[in-house]
């Protein structure tokens, strides 16, 4: 190989350090050493900038820089020491290549860069780990030193931002991430999720004029502290999860009527017994004007168990489908409803062997209880509340042929499962942002009002409290949703340290994104 072609692949293999003046690359086995030089150009005093030549005199500088092929490489340069033209400046400096070799550094600009890299995704001990593979040394105490000097984004405040809460160490203590609700850039992250906290944030940071949040009454407290005149926009998302919830409830309530409809057994035996009970004692207290807190002091129960009896007029909607999970009997329920049609006495253990020699592997206790509940006699597989709320919830268009027509069968079962039905399909209508919404929420509000859904109205009176919000998130295009993305990927951050860092150190991680 020639000098020129030698020279050219020093120069490829090194390209990454080109400032300097390459003398020798010796193979070493291990690890590979660079002997280089700086240019004999003028450097610049980094006291006074003044620009020198003079050279007082000359020493090695010793860095480590990318591997090749598995192995370090170790560069050492010599450089020199100027003296300063400038009198009353300092006597002598060191010239520095700012991108090359920065100041009191022990690696070169770029493997810093590369090492930056790892640990910003990583951090410590993972981080040490990986860059072990790749022949650089690194403890997991320097690799965390190195992602906390990785500068943080300039603080700027947007116009539209969007709050949310995360948790540090779940239900016990909670902080508070600000991101930029149009770019979906990091802003900032609060120690705590209480109101004096982001009331001060806010303040100290003005220019805000639209807030993304949850339905948090702290959050919305502290905004209208401190920034009466904002827009406070609910989130969406949060508005069709608590309709669903409710919806549950009102299908629940209601299953008396579309259980008739598939002749579904309601619960019977002590449990319902229990039920109708209790809700003859609610029912009964509260005919005296006895307070809910009181009604639940005197019965020893929940404050929300009262609630939920009170709710049902009539004892019969306390009454709920059971809850069927799949079975090993299901292959082997036409046998045994052929079976039972024949000969209505034949004792279960005859049963249990005619169905165990066709491959049945359950045991006796679980064919006593299938029949027992009466699901080796049901004309239909058993539909539970969830399930049907779920396909009320689902879009018609995604839901299936038979699907559909079973859900239009069920929910004409009563004029409230009906008008339930129509309230559902009509509020996901206005989660479209419309500037026509207004109105639209008005009318569906009172058309909701005039039936019987008690935990529909509960629903209403929610979207009442935060009218002003509400009406927002259903006319503006502003969504808490990218800040629920960036709480999801916190959450990521926080499995991977396992909980052994601090908060600023997470703080750091979640700012760099």
């Amino acid at each position: 190989m020639s000098v020129e072609s030698l020279n050219e692949l020093v120069a490829t293999a090194f390209s990454g350090i080109s400032p300097l003046v390459i003398e020798d690359v010796v193979d070493e086995g291990e690890r590979v050493v660079v002997r280089a030089r700086t240019p004999g150009s003028t450097a610049v005093c980094p006291a006074c900038g003044a620009l020198s030549e003079r050279v007082h005199g000359y020493h090695w500088r010793t860095v480590a820089d990318l591997p090749i092929d598995g192995r370090r490489v170790v560069v050492r340069v010599r450089v020199r020491r100027l003296v300063c033209p400038t009198r009353g400046c300092r006597h002598t400096f060191r010239e520095q290549l700012p991108g090359v070799l920065e100041r009191y550094q022990r690696r070169t600009a770029r493997l810093t860069r590369q090492i930056k890299a790892v640990v910003k995704e990583l951090a410590g001990r993972a981080g040490s780990r990986l860059l072990a593979k790749l022949a650089i040394g690194l403890s997991r105490h320097t690799a965390l030193r190195t992602l906390l000097r990785i500068a943080l984004p300039t603080g700027r405040v947007p116009r539209v931002i969007g709050v949310d809460d995360f948790a540090l160490r779940r239900r016990h203590r909670y902080a508070t991430v600000v991101i930029d609700a149009e770019t979906h850039e990091r802003i900032d992250v609060l120690p705590d999720r209480t109101a004096d906290t982001l009331e001060a944030w806010l303040r100290e940071n003005p220019g805000v004029e639209v807030v993304c949040r949850d339905g948090s009454a702290t959050y919305a407290e502290a905004i209208r502290r401190a920034l009466p005149d904002a827009v406070q926009v609910t989130d969406r998302w949060h508005l069709w999860h608590n309709l669903c919830e409710t919806a549950l409830s009102e299908v629940k309530a209601h299953s008396t009527c579309w259980a008739a409809v598939l002749d579904t057994p309601i619960y019977e035996g002590p449990r319902a017994q229990t039920t109708l009970e209790r809700w003859h004692q609610v029912h009964g207290l509260l005919q005296q004007r006895v307070s809910l807190l009181e009604c639940a002091r005197r019965l020893q129960l929940s404050l929300n168990t009262v609630k939920r009896y009170a709710r049902a007029d009539r004892p019969e909607r306390m009454l709920r489908v059971p809850k069927y999970r799949a079975s090993l009997v299901d292959p082997y329920r036409d046998h045994l409803r052929r079976r039972r049609a024949e000969d209505p006495a034949v004792p279960v253990q005859h049963l249990f062997e005619e169905i165990k020699a066709l491959g049945f592997t359950g045991c006796l206790n679980l064919l006593h209880k299938y029949i027992n509940q009466g699901r080796a006699d049901a004309d239909r597989s058993h539909i539970s509340p969830r399930r049907l709320a779920r396909m009320l919830l689902t879009r018609p268009e995604n839901l299936k042929s038979g699907h559909r027509d079973l859900l239009d069968q069920l929910t004409a079962a009563c004029p409230e499962m009906t008008h339930l039905a129509t309230s559902v399909r009509t509020f996901a209508q206005l989660l479209k942002p419309r500037p026509e919404n207004v109105d639209a929420l008005d009318h569906w509000i009172t058309q909701v009002r005039a039936a019987d859904l008690p935990h529909l109205h509960a629903f209403t009176r929610g979207l009442e409290r935060d009218n002003d919000a509400v009406i927002a998130a259903l006319t503006l295009p502003y969504s808490n949703g990218p800040t629920e993305g960036v709480n999801t990927k916190t959450k990521r951050i926080a499995r991977q340290m396992h909980g052994r860092a601090g908060f600023n150190l997470l703080r750091h991680r979640i700012l760099l994104g």
